[in-house]
């Protein structure tokens, strides 16, 4: 039977409890809201230690745009705060589900649509505090950009996926909340010109927030009635494959815009409803699209060149949609697929590849994330017994599958 979860409540109990592992040689894994459990390995035989009882605002100065919350604090709660004061995080964490917590975001690193525009998690994280492996509290950072000095810890932090200390507080920068958010399509472009036109869009004076390349609506939803509408009842899926634009601001400044986008792109562009667009960028930055066949969720960073990555994932079978203007690409691959293919053909468009999802024995042979070499393992290596020599803090999520 598996042993109970770990709950602590103040920083003094989390500390006891990881000396207590470093003890006894218990691996742990720390889990908030639980909605990236599936990333990693999953037979790591680790006890959980949850961060449920850290919960709630410590600090919040609205006129300063700083907001301090314990790492348990569900992200729902605090984008509700933010909303009440005509804020929000800029950053849009990605895979937050409905019980996601900002510890789990920080500690994944992984932005959604807005990333292309607003910056990465690590961006608008100020400070933390947390128990590292070795069971000591520590604070990292400051409440404001100026106090934030030596080593930049808040940045190493993010996306080390628990494996360097367990965060408690963490300490963020807010942005106001547009007034206005419209999110203009084109349709039919293949991945060349949409390539092309979101480059075309972020080099303009739109200011475009998001950007993304969608297929047609028939592989892309679970449900016919989930595609969003667009304006005066034409319906974007009509066009085939669509191209996304997302502007935000100032009611006039957003339709002028709109306009200038318009003309740069040489091109009429449809409006999608409001209720459409809000739906749409949720399923986003859930990866809630191309669903239904048990696939393995792959997310490729393509570095210099997409095409190179979209052409080498079509000839492997997989169905895919663009983010960040191409810069990403979330790829339902088949299983029959051998993970070693996909990071390789990541490797030839100049970037890298993490495995969201998938069936158990698939996570069970495949890392989850592309393995270091070289002087940067090492360096890595080094970094993580610094912060936890006993190697407690679930060593083996990304661990390369045994022969």
């Amino acid at each position: 039977m598996d042993s109970p979860a770990i709950v602590p409540a103040t920083p003094a109990e989390l500390a006891a409890a990881v000396t207590e592992a470093c003890a006894t040689g218990i691996a742990l894994e720390v889990v908030g809201g639980g909605t990236k459990r599936g990333i990693g390995r999953p037979d790591r035989q680790t006890r959980v230690l949850s961060t449920a009882r850290f919960d709630g605002v410590v600090d919040y100065d609205p006129s300063e745009l700083v907001l301090t919350v314990r790492a348990g604090t569900a992200l729902g709660a605090i984008e509700r705060l933010l909303a009440e004061h005509g804020q929000m995080l800029s950053f849009e964490p990605l895979l937050t589900g409905a019980s996601g917590t900002i510890g789990g975001a920080v500690a994944a690193g992984l932005a959604g649509p807005r990333r292309v525009s607003a910056g990465n998690v690590r961006d608008h994280v100020l400070g933390f505090s947390a128990v590292s492996g070795r069971g000591e509290c520590f604070v990292a950072g400051g409440r404001v950009v100026k106090n934030v000095t030596g080593f930049d810890l808040p940045k190493l932090v993010c996306g080390s996926w628990g494996q360097l200390a367990v965060l408690t507080e963490v300490t963020l920068k807010v942005v106001p909340r547009p007034r206005c958010t419209l999110t203009l399509w084109r349709g039919g472009l293949d991945e060349a010109r949409a390539l092309q036109a979101m480059r075309m869009a972020l080099g303009s004076q739109a200011a475009v927030a998001a950007a993304a390349h969608l297929p047609a609506r028939p592989d892309l939803w679970p449900a016919a009635e989930a595609w969003p509408t667009a304006e005066g009842g034409a319906t974007a899926s009509d066009e085939g494959a669509v191209t996304l634009f997302r502007l935000e601001g100032f009611g006039p400044s957003v339709e002028a815009r709109a306009a200038t986008l318009a003309q740069t792109l040489g091109a009429t562009l449809g409006r999608l409803t409001d209720s459409g667009a809000d739906l749409l960028w949720s399923l986003l930055r859930q990866t809630r699209v191309l669903e239904g066949r048990g696939d393995a969720l792959w997310r490729v960073v393509t570095g210099a060149d997409p095409l190179a990555a979209c052409s080498g994932l079509r000839a492997l079978g997989a169905r895919y949609w663009l983010d960040w203007a191409g810069g990403v690409v979330h790829a339902r691959v088949p299983v029959t697929v051998p993970g070693p293919l996909v990071r390789e053909l990541a490797r030839r468009s100049g970037g890298h590849a993490l495995l969201l999802d998938a069936p158990r024995d698939y996570r069970l042979h495949t890392p989850a994330r592309q393995q270091e070499e070289g002087a940067l393992a090492a360096l890595a290596r080094q970094v993580r017994l610094a912060f936890d020599p006993a190697q407690i803090l679930d060593p083996r999520r990304f661990e390369e599958a045994s022969s």
